[in-house]
């Protein structure tokens, strides 16, 4: 008989944590069900299990190790008892691992519908002020016509003759068991005879829902709206499962948002820029907190002097959040512009302007021509 620390491969000195992370390895690479029912998958699987039953108790694994198998199983070989696979993967696994496998009990009453997904595009101005937006999903609905039983009207379901409306057989292998999915009735329980032919014996049909969904202000990109209940119907009558609304903004052309804020670049004239003054930039509105303003324009003070690049914030005119009475800056990004198709009087008002002008009236291009020298000089030596 194989060792059991080389069955699970793992060093005699290994920890509990240890054993568990390898038994989930081996068990979910040769379980039967994932192999087809192999019977060679089912002998590996049943040594991997019965080594973990041992290794796993430490009472257990202190008799292997000093007397090997004869000190867990009185020399017999293959048994420490009748142990229940579905009580190791509950262990080691969890829950609902052990369900997966044939663990546990079937859930009472009927199962619970699919939970939805449903993609939305909206528009910035919709996230900003909050918006109702109407959609159409096509859900899975109880067939009207029986009922949501899938049988003819007029008959009913029977008891599935092969699991005893359990919905899963149970089959021993050695010493340990496992349960599977009734293939009779597919976890069911009953059995239709007689199938509705308005849903083909599924008892649930589908059509599409026109629904209202409520989109906070403040909503970002990436966004999820549950509305619960708004899913597909449950199975023989079940409850309904969720509707999620996945939310994109659509990309905008005027701002970008960075958290709760709203970048804006604004072209300046050249002589705006020059002497300071204002000049109108555009903003969201319609959300509360936006002000008594009824247009999406505010009014920008441009300093004296002010360069390409140069911002200009307004304090709570940015997005709302979605969790606090907080609301986000507008960033407006100054963009100095250069005039175009000058007449002669122009060129010549600019032309005499650069003759009279000094390198106080230019401080970045005075900086950067130094540093340039010094970089020319450095190239060439001189």
């Amino acid at each position: 008989m194989r060792d059991y620390y080389e069955i699970l491969g793992v060093p005699r000195g290994s920890d509990e944590a240890a054993l568990k992370s390898a038994f989930r390895k081996l068990a979910m690479e040769h379980h039967p069900d994932r192999n087809g029912g192999s019977e060679e998958a089912s002998t590996r699987f049943k040594e991997i299990n019965e080594a973990y039953s041992v290794l796993s108790d430490p009472k257990k694994r202190a008799a292997y190790d000093q007397f090997g198998h004869a000190g867990v199983n009185g020399g017999q070989g293959g048994g420490a008892g009748f142990t229940d696979i579905n009580d190791i993967f509950s262990e080691v696994f969890g829950s609902a691992f052990g369900d997966m496998f044939g663990g546990g009990q079937r859930r009472s009453g009927p199962a619970r519908g699919q939970d939805l997904r449903y993609d939305l595009e909206i528009t910035l101005e919709q996230a900003y002020a909050g918006s109702e937006v109407e959609i159409t999903a096509a859900t899975a609905m109880s067939c009207e016509a029986c009922e949501g039983s899938g049988a003819k009207p007029g008959t009913s379901p029977v008891t599935c003759q092969t699991c005893g409306g359990a919905g899963r057989v149970r089959a021993a292998q050695g010493f340990f068991a496992i349960e599977r999915t009734c293939p009779r009735c597919g976890g069911e329980g009953r059995t239709i005879s007689d199938p509705c032919t308005t849903c083909r014996g599924h008892g649930q049909i589908r059509r599409n829902r026109t629904l209202q969904v409520r989109i906070p202000a403040g909503v970002d990109d990436g966004a999820r709206i549950r509305l619960a209940g708004e899913g597909d119907s449950g199975a023989r009558g079940g409850p309904r499962g969720d509707l999620y609304i996945f939310v994109s903004v659509r990309p905008h052309d005027l701002f970008e948002r960075e958290g709760l804020d709203l970048h804006c670049t604004v072209p300046v004239p050249m002589t705006t820029a020059v002497l300071g003054g204002e000049i109108d930039a555009p903003c969201l509105s319609g959300g509360a907190g936006a002000g008594d303003e009824d247009d999406n324009r505010l009014t920008v003070k441009v300093p004296e002097g002010a360069q390409t690049g140069r911002t200009v914030r307004i304090r709570g005119r940015g997005m709302p959040s979605l969790r606090s009475r907080e609301r986000g800056d507008l960033v407006v990004e100054l963009f100095v512009e250069t005039p175009t198709r000058l007449d002669a009087r122009q060129k010549a008002l600019m032309q005499e302007f650069a003759e009279i002008s000094s390198e106080q009236q230019h401080p970045e291009s005075s900086g950067f021509l130094n540093r340039a020298r010094k970089f020319w000089e450095d190239v060439t030596g001189g």
